[in-house]
């Protein structure tokens, strides 16, 4: 596990002091208390744009865990954004997994702050050293981020429509062209229900509480609404 912390070491400082960086200072249980800098390398095919760590040649303090490299990027087959860190060598062939978000606004070109969906802690890698979920309250993360989900008002200049809201047992999707899946996921990230996409869909089998529901289309872009489950 000595490698390990010392690339997780790396992955949670996400600071930023313009529009292209993400600075961030967290898990203290792993790290030490500093920031690390994330810079936007580049753009992927899915517009999504990717962010790594400077110096990425081995040179990268982590907290006295020895030197590691991190970066943030979207999973399109997964459909989330990742903050994963490297060996050292700032290949990023087998990098290990730290955190993952799938429940902010999916259709933004930059991942989400700390308060929107959930960065939920890959604890087979950790081990739970970094306590949980990334929250406002045990991390700081900034710079360019997205800071909101998107609401049914959000959607197509409004023409998406999700009803009703709170729901006891169906939910009614309508406005939404050349959908493809549906995805329910609960407020620690978890996939809970995945389908073809269905203009109603039941949901009487969930137990009460928040949950987001993501719409993917035929383009590969999604859209992110939540719900209350009576």
């Amino acid at each position: 596990m000595k490698k390990i912390y010392i690339l997780l070491t790396m992955v949670f400082s996400l600071c930023s002091t313009s529009a292209q960086i993400i600075t961030f200072n967290g898990c203290h249980g792993l790290f030490n208390d500093q920031n690390f800098i994330f810079n936007n390398t580049a753009t992927d095919g899915n517009g999504k744009k990717i962010y790594i760590t400077t110096p990425v040649d081995g040179d990268q303090s982590c907290g006295g865990l020895g030197t590691c490299e991190f970066k943030i990027q979207w999973n399109n087959a997964l459909t989330r954004w990742e903050f994963l860190a490297d060996s050292g060598n700032g290949d990023f062939i087998n990098p290990y997994l730290i955190y993952y978000n799938s429940t902010g606004n999916n259709s933004a070109a930059n991942p989400p702050n700390t308060s929107t969906g959930s960065w939920v802690e890959n604890v087979l890698v950790t081990e739970n050293a970094c306590g949980g979920n990334l929250t406002p309250s045990n991390s700081v993360m900034t710079g360019d981020l997205h800071t909101s989900t998107l609401a049914v008002n959000d959607f197509s200049k409004g023409q998406i429509q999700m009803f009703p809201n709170p729901v006891l047992d169906y939910i009614t999707i309508k406005g939404i062209d050349n959908a493809k899946n549906i995805v329910i996921i609960n407020m620690e990230g978890q996939e809970i229900l995945k389908t073809d996409f269905k203009d109603r869909l039941d949901v009487t089998q969930l137990q009460k509480g928040v949950y987001f529901l993501r719409i993917n289309d035929t383009y590969g872009k999604s859209y992110s609404l939540k719900f209350i489950k009576k």
